[in-house]
């Protein structure tokens, strides 16, 4: 799905190694045997790579997707060279794959987006309410963390920095983010979408739901 977060995370991985891969789109709450046969939990993203050593190899979730494309593709590495930094990059992308997703996304796009294709009405008020409360506590925490570093992780940008830009990608998209009260953390959103990789994420309309006028400049 273009608005998914977790789709576009590995979206961003496979430009950041130069991996050509065809899309296919897909909602993961219609009857899908497709979907259904290459992944029985029938979640989003699934990725079916056929390596230089052949075969055919089927992957999800995001977690585990990330990290064979890290290990079969190391250059460049998205992973940090120390055994801490590592464990902080993948604690910082469970941190939004999990805690986010489930604080922030469960209350803003899926409510705005997701019931609205799925024909269950209009979004709850007072879910997006507790949805745009949770946001700024995790923009607080981003703030907190790029205090101390240049990217959210470390020194380098890595597999944290492009979890957390995908997922705030969307709440971009619907113009929920309040960029202005956390000036670091739009500077470091600034620098992650301006990388090429990210461009064909700028690119992404979905009926019915225009992004604000800032979304795809790459200054704000």
């Amino acid at each position: 799905m273009p608005l998914d977060p977790k789709s576009r995370t590995i979206r961003i991985i496979l430009a950041e190694k130069g991996l050509p891969a065809k899309l296919v789109e897909t909602r993961p709450w219609e009857d899908n045997p497709k979907l259904a046969q290459i992944n029985p939990a029938l979640t989003i993203p699934v990725l079916i790579d056929e390596p230089p050593t052949g075969g055919e190899v089927t992957l999800s979730p995001t977690s585990v997707i990330a990290e064979y494309l890290d290990e079969a593709y190391s250059h460049p590495a998205l992973l940090p060279a120390t055994s801490a930094r590592r464990a902080e990059a993948r604690r910082l992308s469970a941190w939004f794959d999990e805690k986010f997703d489930h604080e922030v996304n469960d209350f803003v796009p899926r409510e705005k987006i997701d019931k609205r294709l799925q024909g269950r009405g209009w979004p709850d008020p007072e879910r997006l309410n507790r949805g745009a409360g949770a946001l700024l506590w995790h923009l607080d925490y981003l703030t907190w963390l790029l205090e101390q570093r240049h990217w959210i992780a470390g020194e380098k940008m890595c597999i944290a920095d492009i979890t957390a830009a995908a997922h705030l990608s969307v709440i971009d998209y619907l113009g929920a983010a309040p960029w202005d009260d956390f000036p670091n953390v739009k500077e470091w959103y600034a620098r992650m979408k301006s990388r090429p990789s990210f461009r064909p994420l700028l690119a992404d309309r979905l009926d019915g739901f225009p992004p604000p006028s800032h979304y795809a400049n790459l200054d704000f």
